[in-house]
């Protein structure tokens, strides 16, 4: 589904994902799934994901229906054990790349330079005046209008000439196609490069082959960076179209013959399947949306079902992991609270949990003159040291 159709995006999702970081403030409450959303799971206890009883009045049809197309429930147990020392807040920027740079931002709007074009999208948090003039706005190569949220459906203009659906891109050495989308989005998320080259360091240095899981892994632009780099990378998403887009990228990439086991399936089923079968990562990135549907209408809703998903990913987590990496887009919360989940759920493992905002820093027509920070989303990271 996570420019994260964000989201024909992963594992959990087929409709397009939010993006753009909203108002913050609100928290999340470590609970069961509601029985509206029969979603993933509450913990029993065991290791297996079974569900215990239930918790609600018996089902209508279509309830059933979408409760025998969901995970079990997986009750969540306090854990015990030291928590992580921190490190908040923390700001990964992204600046200026060859295949990337935000040129302005202003009055609800960004204007991006993609390669070789230059792509004006809406943009919430953009609540300064623009910074350029006018008629550098109006050459953008296209423009997006139409919609009045972040995944609503809208159409691109296009000022000059027509342009293709798709067209070549490149970050951290690594080509793939962007595409013009009815969510506004063009399957790349940019401020994800903090987090990517990261994650390339880790497999770069590791030694040995690291095993990568890259869950909700949309058009499988970090997968393909972390294969690059010598990792065995395991790429999630229940959207078909995003997983095609994938496979596209990857002949794009002439990276047939790495090691990338692409699976079209809900996050969530697919990780308590990984913790029965006693399957173990290295490095974990999860990119979930704020809203979502599996392949089989499974239904995935961030406050809902977050802290479970967390839950699980430690439990797959090798005893020599690198690190688990979450990112949140579009919702009211502080980091802080995904910052203290996420120091709950890892606690006993010692470490550190590094939380904060991801940020695009403005870098003009040439992307060589630091401007204003535009806050993008949410995110905290465990590391073992």
């Amino acid at each position: 589904m996570k420019e994260k159709d964000r989201r024909s995006k992963n594992a959990s999702v087929t409709a397009a994902k939010s993006r753009g970081a909203e108002a913050r403030g609100g928290r999340h409450e470590q609970r069961l799934p509601p029985a509206k959303s029969a979603g993933p799971a509450a913990r029993t206890g065991s290791k297996t994901g079974a569900g215990g009883p239930s918790l609600k009045p018996a089902p209508r049809k279509a309830e059933r229906t979408s409760a025998q197309n969901s995970a079990p429930l997986r009750r969540l147990e306090l854990r015990t054990g030291e928590k992580p020392a921190e490190t908040v807040p923390l700001i990964l920027a992204t600046a200026a790349t060859g295949g990337y740079h935000l040129i302005d931002s202003g009055d609800g709007e960004k204007l991006e330079q993609y390669g070789p074009y230059r792509i004006v999208r809406p943009e919430a948090q953009a609540l300064w005046p623009k910074a350029l003039s006018a008629s550098i706005w109006e050459k953008a190569d296209a423009v997006f209008t139409g919609d009045t949220e972040e995944d609503g459906m809208g159409r691109w203009r296009f000022p000059g000439d027509v342009l293709g659906e798709t067209w070549p891109m490149q970050l951290l050495d690594t080509d793939f196609l962007g595409r013009f989308t009815s969510f506004r989005h063009v399957g790349v998320f940019p401020e994800q490069l903090a987090h990517w080259s990261w994650m390339r360091d880790q497999v770069a240095g590791a030694g040995r082959p690291l095993k990568v899981l890259n869950l909700f892994g949309y058009t499988g632009v970090a997968s393909l960076i972390a294969a690059k780099a010598g990792a065995e990378v395991t790429h999630v998403d229940a959207s078909k179209k995003a997983i095609g887009w994938a496979r596209e990228n990857q002949a794009m990439a002439r990276a047939e013959k790495l090691p990338i086991r692409w699976i079209c399936d809900d996050a969530m089923k697919f990780i308590q399947r990984e913790e029965r079968r006693g399957s173990r990562y290295d490095v974990i990135l999860t990119d979930p949306p704020k809203f979502g549907r599996g392949p089989n209408g499974e239904v995935w809703q961030l406050f809902d079902h977050l802290a479970a998903m967390l839950d699980i990913c430690r439990e797959i987590l090798s005893p020599d992991a690198r690190g688990l990496v979450l990112t949140a887009y579009s919702i009211r919360a502080s980091f802080y609270s995904i910052h203290e989940l996420m120091r709950e759920t890892m606690r006993g493992r010692g470490g550190r949990v590094e939380s904060g905002e991801l940020i695009i820093r403005e870098g003009g027509l040439d992307g060589a003159r630091p401007g204003r920070a535009l806050s993008t989303s949410l995110f905290s990271r465990w590391v073992p040291k």
